[in-house]
């Protein structure tokens, strides 16, 4: 079993995990309503993968014997004064996450706790991740502001369709 302290935190990071979801998703509606059709894939596709991240942190708990409590989530934010605000927020959720992230890493070694520990690794690399990418789009975007196409080309030539990673953790009903 995971020690209490860590499964608590896990807890508050699957609403956390949620929020983000949530936020992709309206950060996605407002790209669609600008048609940006890549921009608004590429955020709907960043808001499944919150969502699975939940997934693997519920699954997770079940397979440790924990108690899963699943959080409310406040409501995203909807209105965005041009294009590069949405991007903005979304790397700056992800530092926030990667921090959150870093916390449970640190509760889990501070209990002993090694299971949670090294299934924390991945999420940490997924992190690492996100801010660079996420960081390389904010660039283009605040640099490409009056020409959406350029950002539609951008996020179009960058997307790829990557293989699941094998390393993952498992996502609760999938």
């Amino acid at each position: 079993m995971a020690a209490q302290r860590f499964v608590d935190l896990l807890n508050e990071q699957i609403g956390h995990e949620y929020a983000a979801h949530h936020q992709y998703v309206a950060i996605a509606v407002y790209y669609d309503d600008l048609t940006m059709p890549q921009m608004a894939s590429l955020f709907y596709q960043q808001a499944l993968e919150e969502r699975d991240h939940a997934m693997m942190m519920v699954q997770y708990l079940l397979d440790t014997d924990s108690k899963v409590a699943i959080p409310g989530v406040d409501a995203p934010i909807n209105d965005f004064a041009d294009v590069v605000e949405p991007v903005r927020l979304a790397l700056a959720q992800e530092r926030r996450v990667s921090e959150q992230i870093n916390a449970l890493t640190a509760v889990a070694r501070e209990e002993h706790d090694f299971a949670s520990d090294q299934f924390m690794q991945w999420f940490i690399k997924e992190q690492v991740e996100e801010i660079s990418s996420m960081s390389d789009l904010l660039t283009v975007v605040e640099r490409n502001r009056d020409d959406i196409e350029n950002i539609e080309e951008y996020v179009l030539r960058e997307s790829r369709d990557e293989a699941a990673d094998a390393s993952a953790p498992p996502i609760a009903g999938a």
